[in-house]
C-alpha cells in the first residue's frame, strides 16, 4: 500500500512536470513567431515532448487505479 502511494505521487509529480514542459514549449514557441517571424524547432520539440509525456504518465496513473 505505501509503494503505490509513493508511485502515485511520482506520477503526479512527472503530470506537473510535463504540464510546465508544454507550457514553456508555448510561450517560448509564442516568443519565437513573435521575435523572428516563425516557429523554432526547440519550442516545437519543449510541446510534443511535453504532450506525450503527459499523456504516457496519464496512462500510467490510470493503469495503477484500476
Amino acid at each position: 500500500m505505501k509503494m503505490e502511494k509513493g508511485n502515485t505521487k511520482k506520477l503526479k509529480m512527472h503530470s506537473l512536470l510535463s504540464i510546465l514542459t508544454i507550457v514553456l514549449g508555448t510561450v517560448l514557441l509564442i516568443f519565437m513567431i513573435v521575435v523572428e517571424g516563425e516557429p523554432g524547432a526547440i519550442p516545437l520539440m519543449l510541446l510534443v515532448v511535453g504532450i506525450v509525456w503527459y499523456f504516457i504518465t496519464r496512462y500510467k496513473l490510470h493503469l495503477q487505479h484500476r
